[in-house]
């Protein structure tokens, strides 16, 4: 847990994936209500509300309270047109109405874990981190990743490697993560599964769990599948959603509900993904793909 009186990261940490793409399909225009579910630093939120001057309004909302802070930062130039709400986007339908912003002309979902989250050491995200094993972004919630590792059964633990992780080496892992027990930050986590797997190519062994891992303790595609219906409800007529997602689990389920949903027309027929430049300025975007659908 970060103590109340330690510094706040830099946004400058966080460079929003696809930033331009988001801009380019979301077109933002004067006097538009545009909602960021998963605001962040508030990278593409400072886009949207730019291209939106000068009266556009924004409703930027994160389960994490530490970017939601560095947001309101970020975004305090633009006053009275911003709102920002510290709530999961599960809670999307329920937030957008009660702050105005039914109907929306857009609506942006960057999936994504942060540079901020994954560098901040309190946190737990990396396997680098000698922080506690934690990886809730909000830290109110009950269920830390050191909560599942140090108490799952080892089939229960293996199962979850391998369908959030997709991770073929799930079952030798849990093995090795219950003869390590108790783990308690995030680098012995770490070396307990590099000893167990050795090193396989230029990715770290450990990261396939650590996302399994990440994805159980935030129901992360528990509340996906939640939102996507809610983003229909929200949206006027013409009103587009851009989804950014990082990995194919996440991807295959905002595919097969845009293609799926009779009102939603979808933009995209490929996902698009980061331009050359824009992977070797930011190599942890690599496997963002972008898929925007138009409500009919």
């Amino acid at each position: 847990m970060r103590s109340s009186n330690a510094p706040v990261p830099d946004a400058r940490a966080h460079l929003p994936v696809l930033f331009n793409e988001v801009l380019t399909w979301l077109a933002p225009r004067a006097g538009g209500r545009y909602i960021d579910a998963t605001v962040g630093a508030g990278g593409h939120a400072v886009g949207l509300l730019e291209a939106s001057s000068p009266d556009g309004g924004l409703l930027g909302m994160d389960a994490d309270p530490h970017a939601l802070a560095i947001a309101r930062q970020t975004l305090e130039r633009f006053g009275t047109r911003v709102r920002l709400v510290h709530a999961n986007f599960e809670h999307l339908s329920a937030v957008a109405a009660e702050c105005g912003f039914v109907p929306a002309d857009g609506i942006v979902l960057d999936l994504g874990l942060s540079s901020m989250q994954l560098n901040d050491d309190q946190r737990g995200f990396s396997f680098h981190s000698e922080g506690a094993l934690d990886m809730r972004f909000n830290p109110d919630d009950a269920v830390t990743a050191a909560d599942l590792v140090n108490t799952l059964a080892e089939r229960a633990l293996a199962d979850l490697i391998f369908e959030y992780g997709e991770e073929r080496a799930a079952r030798h892992i849990a093995r090795a993560i219950l003869r390590a027990r108790p783990i308690h930050t995030a680098r012995q986590l770490g070396e307990v599964i590099a000893r167990a797997l050795g090193r396989r190519g230029k990715r770290h062994p450990a990261t396939r769990t650590f996302q399994a891992l990440r994805i159980a303790v935030n129901r992360e595609l528990e509340v996906l599948e939640r939102v996507l219906p809610q983003v229909v409800e929200v949206l006027k007529p013409g009103g587009r959603v851009a989804i950014i997602s990082f990995h194919s689990l996440e991807d295959r389920r905002v595919k097969n509900f845009f293609r799926s949903t009779e009102n939603l027309r979808v933009l995209t027929k490929h996902p698009i993904v980061p331009a050359p430049e824009e992977m070797a300025a930011n190599p942890r975007c690599r496997s963002a793909k972008l898929r925007v659908a138009e409500k009919k």
